[in-house]
């Protein structure tokens, strides 16, 4: 049974600050929490229905250092970000930082002020699908351990390293392409399929900043047939990798 500390203290997650002094966040869902075991990420305990625990016992046993704690579905609701709790949720070490500077011969996604926690998701999710391995993010983008973030991530956080950067000095360190998404860039259309480099992305309403246009070896566009001003970011960052990187 958990002690209303124990409750208060995973309930206290759901906020960065927390988040960051601990150096501990929450995910909850059964496919999430399972792809966290599946792929050894420091989980330190799984709060669980009885019926979910039982069903994954051989999963469980990987819990090196952790614990598998059944709770009744009042309780995981207390302990939920959702309006629908779900059966299962992990309280999980953050991985440290991945160095930002590019790799040769890797594709990076560089993300600049992504704000929205789904967007953030997505993006992770995304880069997953394409089999981007790692994701720069600038110091004003989400906390990519946000719960909703992790929700939209889908799994995807366990295969993705994260590093943290400003995105201008980046540029002016390394000696790999860089593809800038800008709505008066070169049609994507025109490029041939990436080999390496770094794709970036910007805030959901302003875009990039000036400063790392400027700095990009190319300035890419998505061409609009229609009258929609914008593309989601997300959804951007989804179609320039479906054309580069296939």
């Amino acid at each position: 049974m958990l002690s209303k500390a124990q409750i208060k203290y995973i309930q206290s997650l759901q906020h960065k600050k927390n988040r960051q002094k601990s150096s501990q966040y929450v995910a909850e869902g059964d496919k999430i929490v399972q792809e966290l075991l599946q792929a050894g990420m420091p989980v330190r305990a799984v709060y669980a229905t009885g019926d979910w625990l039982e069903q994954h016992t051989t999963l469980l046993a990987t819990l090196s250092s952790g614990a598998a704690i059944p709770v009744e579905a009042p309780v995981l609701k207390q302990l939920s970000s959702l309006t629908t709790p779900n059966r299962a949720i992990a309280l999980v070490d953050m991985p440290p930082l991945a160095d930002p500077l590019p790799e040769a011969g890797e594709v990076t996604l560089a993300l600049e002020a992504i704000q929205d926690p789904g967007n953030m998701g997505t993006l992770i999710r995304i880069a997953d699908w394409f089999g981007i391995r790692k994701i720069i993010c600038s110091p004003d983008c989400v906390d990519i351990y946000n719960p909703k973030t992790i929700q939209a991530t889908m799994g995807s956080i366990v295969r993705v390293r994260i590093a943290e950067s400003d995105i201008t000095p980046l540029l002016q360190q390394t000696a790999v392409p860089s593809y800038a998404a800008t709505l008066h860039g070169q049609n994507i259309a025109d490029f041939p399929a990436m080999k390496e480099g770094i794709i970036l992305i910007g805030n959901e309403g302003r875009g990039l900043s000036e400063e790392v246009i400027a700095l990009a070896t190319h300035r890419i566009t998505i061409p609009r047939f229609g009258g929609a001003e914008s593309l989601n970011a997300a959804v951007a960052a989804g179609i320039i990798c479906g054309r580069l990187l296939i």
